[in-house]
């Protein structure tokens, strides 16, 4: 290398450096530039800038503004709104464990505010987008695993308007919300059944099978139940049973795959031999 390069190799160096720092500056003025902006605007303005990015789905942004305006102006009832669609806003954005804190703190400030009954629907909405994960692998693993808290609490929200608020615009969509898991908990308990039924676990099937009549009664698996009973009983050698089961049956859905030899749909013996796999469920072919 010459002298001459010697000489111009810092000398690039430290243009580069300069550039560098020059650039980083002006990024540090853009991140703070919209923060300072927002500082010392009136409540009014603060909440329309959130909602328009609300309305344009930017849910982060209409987080990051609503929670300064709540900063900067802790009472009064664009507070109070802004406080609702902060919740909404990480209900969209998937923060449910944010959306889930921002609904309880409202509820104990506000227990008795107009929009009480939309915070627990809220709140029942976040914990059944829960549910979307849930009912994905759920049923893949062992019955006895399975966790049915976060569709519970869904439940209980909706439960809540349904009983408290019936005459709110949210009370009929919380029933029907509370119909859907009825259905995934009856599920759950038969589910059950056929993973003892196919153990021949025929008593525990049974009880299980049971359960699945008094408790959701009415459910879309109430014949799946009953199909579970007869083949329990059989198991058990009580006939008298298992034809009573066969012919409520027989009654209630004719063309139940049971009554064919065509129900429960096990699992293949091939996928039994891979202990990757999982445990499939009876239901997982249904005819639902």
């Amino acid at each position: 290398m010459t002298p001459s390069c010697n000489r111009i190799a810092p000398r690039v160096l430290l243009s580069l450096l300069l550039i560098a720092v020059l650039a980083g500056s002006g990024c540090s003025k853009g991140l703070f530039k919209d923060k300072e902006a927002d500082e010392g605007q009136p409540v009014e303005e603060l909440y329309a800038k959130a909602h328009g990015l609300m309305k344009h789905g930017n849910w982060n942004g209409a987080e990051v503004t609503y929670r300064r305006l709540v900063a900067q102006y802790p009472y009064g009832p664009y507070t109070e709104q802004a406080l609702i669609e902060t919740a909404y806003a990480q209900y969209k954005a998937g923060k449910h464990d944010d959306a889930i804190s921002s609904i309880d703190r409202f509820l104990r400030t506000y227990p008795t505010h107009r929009n009480t009954s939309y915070m627990y629907y809220l709140r029942g909405l976040v914990d059944s987008s829960r549910d979307t994960v849930f009912l994905q692998q759920v049923w893949r693993l062992d019955p006895s695993r399975r966790d049915l808290a976060t569709p519970q609490q869904a439940y209980n929200d909706f439960q809540i308007v349904a009983e408290r608020y019936p005459n709110s615009r949210y009370a009929e969509d919380a029933r029907a919300r509370m119909a859907n898991l009825r259905n995934v908990f009856a599920r759950h308990d038969l589910d059950v059944a056929l993973y003892y039924l196919r153990r021949t676990a025929y008593v525990a099937a049974a009880d299980r099978a049971k359960r699945v009549l008094e408790t959701y009664p009415q459910s879309k698996y109430q014949n799946d139940a009953v199909a579970t009973l007869a083949a329990a009983y059989t198991g058990l050698g009580n006939q008298v049973l298992a034809d009573d089961a066969k012919r409520v049956l027989q009654q209630n859905e004719p063309n139940h795959p049971y009554l064919r030899g065509d129900w429960p749909d096990y699992p293949s013996n091939l996928r039994k031999l891979n202990p990757f796999a999982g445990e499939k469920s009876a239901l997982d072919n249904e005819k639902h």
